[in-house]
């Protein structure tokens, strides 16, 4: 008896399963772009975790002998102006960017999940949450971020804080929205009739019905993420300039840009597609996820 149950648990599960399969297939039918967004990202991700194997030299290697080299066979990417390898540098750029992007989106994903899931459901606590939501959306990001950095130093631990504090605000009111139009809702009103304690309303009712909104929110904020660093890079409030990022290349090459375009067009062009990458990817998403645009295309 208990072998046929089970039997019959794993068959729903591996329907079930088949379904999400075909349906995400039928996605990809509509709507090409996310896959395409996809493959880049997963072509990106690829080249951050093989970064040692597929690199040519040292991304910190110094070849004086060797700068401004135009892209050929030996510098497949050319070099800088201290003989740095531009294509090794990026490849293990790629490896910063994404996990600046990655670690953003952790981290505001779950602080403004918690946020927003209380200032939702509490209208108390939602008038004290939302003032000081509203106190950071109030100042610019990257202004806000260059003042974090500026306190705490530069590394790469306080650029994903110092981002992550300017994202909080949005992942915050995206989840305040969905919440407040749930706790209305009758299977929530049932859980509250049935003496369900309210952390279980807010974990097991409330924000599994969040999910959709927030992973949308998150494809987005992962390519704010990327472009704040490199635009703190850039201009130097970044990560420490012997750091290879995308933003620190094309910093590094804009002395060079009419004699050496090499330096900041590849890395540009790679931090470009990324970007673009996760912006399709979260268009598809909002398509898949959102039932008034499920089967059109965009």
């Amino acid at each position: 008896m208990e072998h046929s149950e089970s039997g019959q648990v794993e068959r729903a599960d591996r329907q079930i399963l088949s379904r999400a399969v075909r349906s995400l297939l039928r996605g990809f039918a509509h709507n090409p772009n996310m896959g395409i967004g996809l493959i880049i990202l997963t072509i990106a991700g690829s080249m951050a975790v093989f970064a040692p194997l597929i690199d040519r030299y040292d991304p910190l290697r110094l070849a004086v002998e060797d700068r401004m080299m135009a892209p050929g066979p030996q510098h497949w990417f050319g070099t800088d102006g201290v003989g740095r390898d531009i294509y090794s540098r990026t490849v293990h750029g790629a490896r910063l960017s994404l996990l600046v992007g990655t670690s953003v989106v952790v981290s505001v994903a779950f602080v403004g999940m918690i946020f927003g899931l209380v200032a939702g459901y509490d209208r108390r606590m939602d008038a004290i949450i939302m003032r000081v939501i509203d106190g950071i959306h109030a100042f610019p990001g990257l202004l806000l971020a260059l003042a974090l950095i500026a306190i705490l130093g530069s590394s790469i631990q306080n650029v994903i804080i110092a981002i992550s504090v300017t994202a909080v605000p949005s992942m915050t009111r995206v989840v305040r929205s969905t919440v407040l139009s749930l706790r209305e809702r009758p299977f929530v009103d049932a859980a509250r009739a049935a003496g369900v304690p309210t952390w279980q309303i807010l974990l097991v009712h409330i924000a599994p019905n969040t999910l959709g909104p927030v992973t949308i929110q998150a494809t987005f904020l992962f390519a704010v993420a990327m472009l704040t660093e490199a635009g703190l890079s850039f201009i130097g409030a970044g990560v420490p300039e012997y750091v290879p990022s995308w933003g620190n290349i094309v910093s590094n090459g804009r002395n060079y840009l009419y004699t050496a375009p090499w330096i900041v067009v590849i890395p540009g062009l790679f931090l470009t597609l990324t970007v673009l990458a996760a912006n399709l990817v979260g268009d598809g998403l909002r398509d898949l996820l959102d039932p008034r645009l499920r089967g059109t295309r965009v």
